[in-house]
């Protein structure tokens, strides 16, 4: 671990660390997000920050606007300034299909005498963006508004870690770019959006803007953004003759560009790389709607010149919209574990994207209404980002005669309580606490991997639990006898055995499961493991006020909120002694971070990934002692993986890990050097 500086030490000296640690910063930073090939841990690199924080707190006149301390801004903007494009930000031509790439090619050729060769580049789905560097420092980042003004978002995009605040070069130049929400963060965001009743967002794109222009940097910084650039509109100092060089030099000072680009000598070459980028879109993990032809060389461009709008020399090949027709038979409302109640479309099975698609989430009420979605209706349907399958708007020539508008349902469907809209929200919500669905879906999220991780104890044996009369909060799990449970359909004398050993172990949980299996609303798995780490107890969070709370980095005001509301309730706290008096633990057990980033295991610092059926302990228990250990286990195989560990039946992981040349390991391999370390 890095030593805290001295304070005492002249302001020269101190200057001088400084500088070193923000070129090395950067270094790794570019390294870790541009390059995706860190070459130190997350423990160094955090080391190091916490040095330069310290430095800049002791010495504030040497803090400066393109220090990796100051990427997240600390207010909210009073609004966004708008700024002129020194050079206007145009649009491009379209083309949607063969024959327009045909027409396209001609018109090039005959504007031109030089050789024509055409970088085709990934159409990333997400919003303009122009960044400004004077003397290699970010100075304006904007978004393209009309094309000749646009908004100033720079303390937003200092946010999104990609975009460097200080280029390798001190060149003075403008690239533009796209700036987009990765699939991943997309999905996340909108699973914590609905189970928050609020609105989702239709498709990473319009993700992608609403948080580039939130008034609050922190917020913008939540949502995982990330940028391609793909232009030069004003070279400064730097030089290149062809668009595929301009891209090469960009990479080299530290931009961030996409690297699937690929240059052709004809347009038939082109039309192939457009209808291979068309079949791999949905396994790429941005959104693309196309393909953008350029004219590589810059003279030649320069010879064929623009129109009014947009480049001669460029046009971008837009994909067909992957949709299809079909009818939604049905519209089924379920009720969340906290009472949200979403509709569903259930309807003719059709094929989509390469896999057959038969429900649609409605999302709320105020979907249905606004696209007027009735029963029998023939609707048509897309993957929004090409993963989870929307209802894009009905086909009201096809509509049957006779058709009525939808009627929303007024009371919950599992317990016929009233069903009401909670502070202005968009989302139905059942508020009875004795709701079955609610209290089985509670259950069911209690007994989860992540939560408690009781094997065996499914949504269908839960059903059973609660309506037989067995539980009715998570405490009565452990009060079950085997008696009781070999009452239960399909639960025979192992099964009931097994299920009692799992509750049984669960009751030595780390505390975080516990907090994360309450289903504290807005609390997920990373903010129960924040909560923990912090307070150690049960006891100590029940009674931690908002400031405590909020004073977590990574925890903020709506989370805040939501656990003292939650412990304020006596109901809450009596559940908390029932579970203290079946001796379930109610302490962290994991090793605080001060601790992890201190220690010298194997696996601090390193990113693993876990496939196939592991024999001698569960995917969750390996999990537990590797991150105790200082690693990280994430979900899929990149080029950040240290090692892959490699199970019984392992699938396309391996594969991937084997084509990256990422390390592959045995779980005899993971134990022994497990052991070695505990």
């Amino acid at each position: 671990m890095t030593d805290k500086p001295e304070t005492n030490q002249p302001i020269e000296e101190a200057a001088e660390k400084v500088e070193v640690l923000r070129e090395i910063l950067d270094r790794y930073s570019h390294e870790y997000y541009v390059l995706d090939k860190p070459t130190v841990t997350d423990a160094e690199y955090d080391a190091l920050y916490r040095e330069l924080v310290s430095l800049e707190e002791s010495y504030p006149e040497l803090i400066s606007g393109d220090s990796p301390t100051q990427r997240v801004g600390g207010t909210i903007l009073p609004g966004f300034e708008k700024v002129p494009h020194d050079i206007p930000m145009l649009s491009l031509g379209n083309a949607f299909g063969k024959e327009d790439l045909l027409d396209f090619d001609k018109r090039v050729r005959k504007l031109t005498d030089k050789k024509v060769q055409y970088i085709c580049e990934l159409k990333i789905d997400g919003l303009a963006l122009s960044l400004k560097y004077k003397n290699g420092k970010l100075i304006q980042a904007a978004t393209r508004g009309d094309g000749i003004v646009g908004e100033n978002v720079t303390q937003n995009v200092r946010t999104i870690k990609s975009v460097p605040l200080k280029l390798k070069y001190p060149y003075s130049i403008e690239v533009r770019g796209e700036c987009y929400m990765p699939k991943a963060s997309f999905v996340e965001l909108n699973q914590k959006r609905e189970e928050n009743g609020e609105d989702i967002f239709a498709n990473p794109r319009n993700a992608a803007a609403g948080g580039l222009r939130n008034l609050d940097p922190k917020q913008t910084a939540k949502r995982n953004l990330n940028t391609f650039m793909y232009t030069v509109a004003d070279f400064g100092e730097m030089e290149a003759a062809s668009q595929s060089d301009a891209l090469e030099q960009l990479d080299k000072i530290g931009i961030r560009t996409n690297h699937e680009r690929r240059v052709f000598e004809t347009i038939e070459d082109v039309w192939e790389y457009t209808q291979e980028f068309q079949e791999q879109r949905s396994n790429l993990p941005y959104d693309i709607d196309g393909i953008v032809i350029k004219v590589n060389d810059f003279q030649a461009q320069a010879d064929v010149g623009f129109t009014i709008k947009a480049p001669r020399w460029a046009v971008a090949y837009k994909f067909p919209a992957e949709e299809a027709n079909t009818v939604v038979n049905e519209i089924e409302w379920t009720v969340g574990r906290t009472g949200v109640v979403t509709p569903t479309a259930i309807m003719d099975p059709v094929q989509l994207a390469g896999t057959t698609v038969q429900r649609a989430s409605l999302h709320n009420v105020d979907l249905i209404r606004e696209r007027d979605i009735r029963l029998n209706d023939t609707v048509v349907i897309h993957k929004a980002g090409d993963i989870i399958p929307e209802v894009t708007r009905v086909v009201e020539e096809l509509r049957p005669v006779g058709s009525v508008p939808y009627e929303f349902p007024t009371h919950c469907p599992a317990c016929d309580s009233e069903l009401v809209h909670l502070d202005e929200e968009v989302a139905l919500r059942c508020i009875n606490p004795k709701c079955p669905a609610q209290i089985i879906e509670g259950l069911t999220h209690f007994v989860s991997r992540n939560a408690m991780n009781i094997d065996g104890l499914g949504n269908k044996v839960i059903i059973q639990l609660y309506e037989k009369g067995l539980v009715k909060d998570v405490a009565d799990l452990y009060s079950l006898t085997y008696d009781q449970l070999v009452t239960l359909d399909k639960i025979k004398d192992k099964s009931a055995n097994n299920l009692l050993n799992a509750i049984d172990a669960s009751r030595s949980n780390s505390l975080e499961r516990l907090v994360f299996g309450l289903g504290i609303r807005n609390v997920g798995a990373n903010a129960a493991k924040l909560l923990a780490e912090e307070f150690e107890t049960i006891e100590a969070l029940q009674q931690a006020g908002k400031e405590m709370i909020i004073a977590i980095e990574g925890i903020g005001d709506i989370i805040a909120d939501s656990v003292v509301t939650f412990f304020e309730l006596p109901e809450v706290n009596a559940l908390i002694e029932e579970l203290r008096a079946k001796n379930v633990n109610l302490i962290y057990l994991g090793k605080k971070k001060e601790t992890v980033a201190e220690s010298d295991s194997y696996f601090n610092g390193k990113t693993i990934v876990l496939t196939g059926k592991l024999t001698h302990f569960t995917r969750e228990e390996a999990k537990e002692r590797i991150e105790n250990l200082g690693g990280k286990v994430t979900g899929s195989v990149s080029k950040k993986t240290d090692f892959l560990v490699a199970g019984e039946d392992a699938g396309s992981k391996l594969t991937k890990a084997q084509s990256l040349d990422v390390p592959v390991w045995n779980e005899d391999q993971l134990l022994e050097t497990l052991e070695g370390e505990e």
